[in-house]
């Protein structure tokens, strides 16, 4: 509101000034309107001349309207200001559009929790609650942290986080994302981490780390702008001194060549219009769950040509059930039991279906856990030692077991380190995977598909999804082992993504150039290792952020492309004097908005993308 009340009263005195024939008072007017509505552009220029920041746009501006008016070009210097203000204007517009985006997931931070303690409910800050608390959550109130429903069942806002507009319906034993919004019954919720470890700081965490990450074509502009904008300035000052030596032109004359040439080669709209494009992809894909942490990240996806995806839990929904027991010297029940006891503190997909086996587990005889990433797990319960997990695991431990040829995956359990039998489990391929691999494959991408379950269970689902490479048998270090296989061999100007959910997926995640969590079903580490998270488990949402990151660069090659053709194209005109002062201005501030709102056309074309 400052900028447009002082941008309206320098015009007013701007058109007084045109119509006052007495050049004196209408050149104090042009003052004035001058001072007013370039005092910031000078004062700026001035702090950065004292910083050492010498050659920017605000230094261009004040040197060109100082010289217009050592040259008496009153309306000139008055009309540079007035113009670059509007063109500024116009910036913070595009800039708050695109802001707007990122603030409406700020907005998921809670502001309290009600913490139920003594039968009484406290209200407090959500750092404050701890692991194992218990919280009520009213309809209408946002979910200040991760958790487990204890009592009651309601409709769940979850768009700020998945971009999901459907309410998810939540019930007794369900677990809840912190940042997601009660919109009917009352909740009592367990508290399952601590909220520096939730849902809603992770993902706040994610947008404040994105910021810090700039493109290469946006470190380019950077550069560019600090190598170009000197070698104007040397060449403005040799059009001011070399054309009234060379020429018949008069030092005024020339002077005035050299401040529009000046005026014109200002490189705002590339400086201002390339980390708009980027922060307006960044603000709408996060708006549809779809968390780019960094502009680099966007720039890679259009160069990526083989995405590698993990099987379980990423092309398959991973939520397991029993098919098939097998126990060889005791009751069935007996060994559900022991896998169930080993099993019990674990996350894996594998554990959660053998918990929805209705087995009684007394969790005080559970002792010394300890969980193989990728292997299995070990355990003792009532007194017997407990191991179970895939065919490494026993082999490592010297179990002597024999292949059951069953389809799907097989968790082999031994105890007292004799094998007593196994437990076939299965999965169920993700009903998108088929649309989301067909139309990679239809855009010329490399498919490729690991696991670490057995070539059989998956060869199953390769062929069900026409994936002709794929590795199975592998342990989270050969997942990683493939994907520098794939790197090293791969051209320069291509890349690879590599998808995954789970704790041993992290390793891969963070190996390839690209690396794409799951995250709303995945683990923290696959989160964190990730490049780009999809909240929601929805694999139809990489195809999308391959569009958005296509988008995106498009729009701010047209902007490069753009900007700078017309940037030479009028400075070569104006070294010839074909451009007045008045030229340049519109030619400058008509490029950086065209250029500024080009780069929003990153947020309408999200619309289309969905």
């Amino acid at each position: 509101m400052k900028d447009k009340l002082k941008i309206s009263i320098a015009s007013i005195l701007f058109i007084m000034a045109l119509f006052i024939k007495n050049n004196y008072i209408s050149n104090i007017l042009y003052l004035i309107s001058y001072l007013i509505v370039g005092f910031d552009i000078m004062k700026k220029a001035w702090h950065n001349l004292w910083l050492g920041k010498v050659f920017d746009e605000n230094f261009l501006m004040t040197i060109a309207t100082l010289g217009a008016i050592l040259i008496k070009e009153f309306p000139e210097a008055v009309c540079v200001m007035f113009f670059y203000q509007i063109g500024e204007l116009f910036q913070d517009y595009a800039t708050k559009k695109s802001q707007k985006s990122i603030g409406d997931l700020m907005n998921i931070r809670p502001d309290y929790a009600n913490l139920y303690q003594d039968n009484k409910i406290k209200k407090t800050i959500p750092s404050k609650v701890k692991k194992g608390d218990i919280i009520i959550v009213k309809p209408g109130e946002k979910i200040p942290l991760d958790g487990q429903i204890m009592e009651g069942e309601s409709s769940l806002d979850v768009s700020s986080l998945t971009g999901e507009a459907i309410p998810k319906e939540a019930f007794v034993n369900d677990y809840v994302l912190s940042g997601s919004i009660n919109l009917s019954g009352v909740l009592k919720i367990k508290v399952t981490k601590n909220y520096n470890e939730s849902t809603v700081s992770k993902i706040l965490a994610l947008l404040n780390d994105a910021k810090q990450k700039r493109a290469n074509s946006e470190k380019f502009i950077t550069k560019f702008a600090h190598i170009y904008t000197p070698i104007v300035c040397l060449i403005a000052l040799c059009i001011a001194i070399c054309l009234p030596l060379l020429t018949t032109k008069s030092f005024s004359s020339s002077l005035y060549t050299a401040l529009t040439f000046l005026v014109v080669s200002c490189p705002c709209a590339l400086v201002v219009s390339i980390p708009l494009s980027y922060f307006a992809c960044l603000g709408g894909s996060s708006k549809m769950g779809i968390l780019i942490k960094g502009s680099n990240y966007i720039e890679n996806l259009t160069k990526v040509d083989t995405f590698v995806f993990d099987k379980t839990g990423t092309l398959t929904k991973g939520i397991f059930k029993v098919k098939k027991v097998v126990a060889f010297n005791m009751p069935k029940e007996e060994l559900l039991q022991y896998a169930l006891a080993a099993e019990y503190y674990s996350l894996h997909p594998l554990a959660l279906a053998l918990k929805k086996e209705k087995i009684d587990i007394k969790e005080q005889d559970i002792k010394k856990i300890k969980e193989y990433s990728g292997f299995g797990m070990k355990a003792e319960y009532q007194g017997k030692k407990i191991l179970i997990g895939n065919y490494k695991l026993m082999e490592e431990n010297k179990i002597n077991i024999t292949d059951p040829k069953e389809e799907g995956t097989i968790l082999y359990c031994a105890i007292d380190n004799n094998y007593e039998g196994y437990i076939v489990m299965q999965d169920e391929i993700k009903k998108e995977a088929y649309q989301v691999i067909n139309e990679l494959e239809n855009n010329n991408y490399k498919i490729i598909m690991l696991t670490g379950d057995k070539r059989k269970a998956g060869s199953i689902v390769a062929k069900a999804l026409k994936i002709k490479e794929f590795y199975s048998d592998l342990l989270p270090q050969d997942k990683q082992a493939k994907i520098k296989m794939l790197l090293e061999s791969k051209s320069s100007d291509k890349m690879v993504a590599f998808v995954g959910d789970g704790i041993n997926d992290a390793p891969s995640l963070a190996t390839a150039d690209v690396g794409i969590s799951m995250g709303y079903l995945g683990s923290d580490s696959a989160i964190e290792a990730g490049d780009i998270v999809i909240m929601q488990d929805d694999l139809r949402k990489i195809p999308m952020a391959i569009k958005i990151a296509k988008k995106t660069q498009r729009i701010v090659w047209e902007n490069i492309i753009f900007a700078l053709g017309v940037k030479f194209l009028v400075l070569s005109l104006a070294c010839f004097n074909l451009f007045s002062m008045w030229e340049a201005v519109f030619a400058d501030v008509g490029v950086t908005i065209l250029a500024i709102f080009n780069s929003l056309r990153v947020l309408n074309g999200l619309k289309k993308v969905i």
